[in-house]
């Protein structure tokens, strides 16, 4: 069951390319389409270079897109006339490599953003900071520096960070790459907690399809490069989860069935950069 957040956060991806290089040789997104819905937690997932990331800055605002559309809540942020995206607080992104300030406090870092954006006063930054912290088990660390935390918990920071925004979509760029099994698990079951009091729209993106299931709502699987949705899953799994759902039928019906989809695309990814290589 998703998250109900009042109808905040819809995407959508319509018909979506994008080429890189001077030329515009190099395609890597073609034609991709997918509709998320306010509040889902949906996962994608797909072999290296098939372009999860490209659509990911695309949504952002990062980069721009060749042809298609994108709109959040009915609303253009890239499409003809228009073909990059304006970054802003109602898209933030957490990526793979971490990016506190080594020099603030966490909840100095917390804080940044809305204060320097002058969303906020710095009491109200503050006063939001240490509630969206007590939310996600980080009280006690206001005063604590990135360098003396944890991996498992310096990412928590990140999403909490990200989320004192208040953003309507929540872009998570790999965040658990690189953990330990063990973290890993804590992670996910701390940002399904988050998930679950903030009802904000996600969208994730990994190469790892456990992580995957266990997470989302929905699962898209994208093809090898360039990158099209080749199947949308639904996850029918109960929410709230924990570790022992993943020893269940239902949990290991769906590894089947995305392994399936996920090994064809591989397998090409593979042959095709053997084919590059000879």
């Amino acid at each position: 069951m998703q998250a109900t957040n009042g109808g905040r956060g819809g995407l959508s991806v319509r018909n979506v390319s994008k080429r890189y290089d001077p030329k515009g040789t190099m395609l890597a997104v073609d034609n991709c389409s997918v509709e998320i819905a306010p509040g889902e937690l949906h996962v994608v997932v797909g072999p290296s270079g098939c372009g999860k990331t490209t659509l990911l800055n695309a949504i952002a605002g990062f980069h721009s897109i060749s042809s298609g559309e994108i709109y959040l809540d009915h609303e253009l942020l890239c499409g003809p006339g228009k073909p990059q995206a304006t970054p802003g607080a109602d898209r933030v992104v957490v990526f793979q490599n971490g990016a506190l300030f080594p020099w603030k406090t966490v909840l100095e870092n917390i804080t940044y953003g809305p204060v320097i954006q002058k969303r906020m006063t710095k009491t109200e930054a503050r006063d939001r900071a240490r509630q969206k912290m007590a939310e996600a088990g980080l009280s006690g660390l206001e005063d604590s520096y990135p360098g003396e935390l944890s991996s498992g918990m310096a990412r928590r920071v990140e999403i909490v960070r990200a989320l004192v925004n208040e953003p309507k979509v929540l872009l998570l760029d790999e965040p658990f790459r690189g953990m330990d099994n063990l973290t890993k698990s804590i992670m996910h079951e701390s940002l399904l907690e988050i998930y679950d009091r903030n009802q904000v729209t996600i969208f994730f993106i990994t190469h790892d399809i456990e992580e995957a299931i266990f997470l989302g709502s929905r699962i898209s699987v994208m093809t090898t490069r360039p990158g099209r949705i080749k199947e949308s899953i639904d996850v029918d799994i109960p929410r709230p989860r924990d570790y022992r759902v993943l020893t269940s039928d239902d949990f290991r019906g769906l590894m089947i069935r995305v392994i399936d989809a996920v090994h064809d695309e591989a397998q090409k990814a593979f042959e095709a950069g053997e084919r590059e290589m000879a």
